[in-house]
């Protein structure tokens, strides 16, 4: 199993995961021009993703779905919630689905939500696995849960958000109120807290950690890098930062 992003911050998120002949992408916030721009980056074919799974309705994950959705016949995968609130038009093979619903399967990988406290109508984030391997994303959540840790237990490769340093957020450009909607129970995880998720799980098997969805004016990835090993020190060697404006490489779950 393998997984990559095309892009991770506040101006768009798309994931793709790889694995036994399954493509999935996990959100879409990018027109599908700018989409297709960056797949071939990786070398996909956008007409090889077998299903598109949308975390929330925010416009940073959400923005390309239904025009993506609509032009290559990719089957979309989203909460009850997310639906009711989506801008993105016809979307001609829709599944939809509980933040608490049982695994489910897509091609040969077995897709488990959850859910977490964001500030949207039914966010959810997802495990993934192929039998033997646990991938985990968590962006987009202001607090930590026992269900999240529950459900991040015993990863192999986590991609995790570290939005903002407290600090910069404090001291920052963003006027009070969104401040308070960032750093609030509903709004990112900070460095902080990341850190504190890695030390509350069972990191023993983890191959890959990849920080995600940081702020470009609210943090700094030296910031975030040094929260997370004040945290969990032995994740050193395994540890990404993604980018806003380019794609990452190819992360592989041995």
């Amino acid at each position: 199993m393998r997984f990559a992003s095309l892009g991770s911050g506040s101006r768009g998120n798309a994931t793709l995961i790889r694995g036994d002949g399954t493509c999935l992408l996990v959100d879409c916030g990018y027109s599908v021009r700018e989409f297709e721009a960056r797949c071939t980056e990786l070398g996909v074919d956008p007409g090889e993703i077998d299903a598109i799974l949308v975390t929330h309705e925010h416009a940073d994950h959400m923005k390309g779905v239904g025009a993506l959705a609509r032009k290559y016949r990719m089957p979309v995968w989203m909460t009850h919630g997310t639906f009711r609130n989506a801008r993105c038009g016809d979307i001609p093979d829709l599944h939809l689905f509980g933040t608490h619903t049982p695994a489910f399967r897509i091609g040969a990988i077995r897709v488990t939500p959850y859910a977490v406290p964001h500030d949207a109508r039914e966010p959810s984030q997802f495990t993934f696995s192929d039998g033997e391997r646990l991938l985990g994303l968590l962006t987009d959540a202001g607090s930590i849960t026992p269900h999240m840790i529950e459900r991040l237990h015993g990863v192999d490769a986590l991609l995790l958000e570290c939005n903002h340093d407290p600090r910069m957020l404090r001291d920052g450009p963003y006027p009070l109120r969104l401040q308070a909607r960032v750093g609030g129970d509903y709004g990112h995880l900070s460095n902080e807290q990341a850190g504190s998720l890695l030390a509350r799980i069972d990191s023993s098997r983890l191959q890959h950690l990849v920080l995600a969805h940081l702020s470009q004016k609210n943090n700094d990835p030296g910031l975030a890098e040094a929260a997370v090993l004040s945290a969990c020190d032995q994740v050193q060697e395994c540890l990404s930062i993604l980018s806003q404006d380019s794609c990452s490489d190819w992360f592989r779950i041995s």
